[in-house]
């Protein structure tokens, strides 16, 4: 199965389109703060994921996974700050957050498959 053929690839791209919407209001100031570093960390969590699945075994392909997770964390982090600033509005980070935790979901369910099978 190719890396575009997973759910969780696919559930990524579109949280990431997401924070690219989400962050175009930010304040100026923050075009080279903390808006780029949710749009890296975003951007990261599809691109480990492809990256993996281009790893020749299930042990470095589980091992990329779990940067994606990281990524995913670091991501979760600043859509709350930015909710603390009001960068974001309660409807906004709620709706980045429900995503963010979909592809958590989805992303933890492929971490334990490939993972028991590399053990």
């Amino acid at each position: 199965m190719s890396f575009y053929e997973l759910r969780v690839w696919q559930q990524s791209m579109k949280l990431t389109s997401e924070i690219y919407r989400s962050t175009t209001a930010f304040p100026k100031h923050e075009l080279c703060g903390l808006s780029q570093q949710m749009r890296r960390a975003a951007v990261a969590v599809p691109s480990n994921i492809a990256e993996g699945k281009g790893h020749r075994s299930d042990r470095e392909l589980s091992h990329v996974l779990f940067h994606a997770r990281g990524s995913l964390f670091e991501l979760r982090t600043r859509v709350m700050i930015s909710r603390e600033l009001g960068y974001l509005t309660a409807d906004e980070s709620k709706r980045v957050l429900d995503l963010v935790d979909a592809v958590g979901r989805s992303l933890n369910a492929l971490i334990n498959s490939v993972y028991e099978k590399a053990s």
